[in-house]
């Protein structure tokens, strides 16, 4: 089993990633969907090899534009979605994914947390961490072939 704590649109918030500190450290991954991503410097150093960070449409090359993570049998894609059109619909995301050999595709973007099926690909947003909306993130725990997302409101 792995776990992930995903976040997405901090948009200079540290204090809420702060919050989120005791979580990174007991979890396996920290993946971070963009606009934001240069928040995630004091993570990269406070947690090493556990952050992965998505270019957002509001960040200058502080990640990757997209990546692909695999564990536990799950294909994961990951990017921030502007790139999708993800604010209009999820079939463009979701056929990426699959393009990529993906069952998950995890995306930012729209500052709305949502969990929805689309073409058979899991899509999952974790919300903002900004202020925008009711910020949230995702736990998302891999285990044997299965992906189980949540999307959990931050205090």
């Amino acid at each position: 089993m792995k776990t992930f704590i995903v976040i997405s649109d901090s948009h200079g918030r540290r204090a809420a990633l702060r919050k989120l500190y005791p979580l990174f450290a007991e979890n396996d991954y920290i993946i971070h969907l963009g606009d934001g991503a240069s928040d995630m410097s004091e993570c990269r150093h406070a947690f090493p090899g556990k952050v992965f960070v998505a270019e957002g449409n509001c960040d200058f090359s502080s990640g990757e534009e997209e990546f692909v993570l695999e564990e536990e049998g799950v294909r994961v894609f990951c990017c921030h979605g502007h790139r999708y059109g993800v604010k209009g619909e999820l079939s463009r995301l979701a056929a990426r994914a699959k393009e990529l050999g993906c069952s998950v595709a995890l995306y930012g973007h729209t500052h709305r947390a949502d969990i929805r099926e689309e073409g058979g690909v899991l899509c999952v947003n974790p919300g903002a961490l900004g202020s925008y909306s009711e910020p949230s993130y995702c736990y998302l725990v891999l285990h044997k072939g299965r992906a189980t997302p949540t999307v959990v409101p931050l205090a």
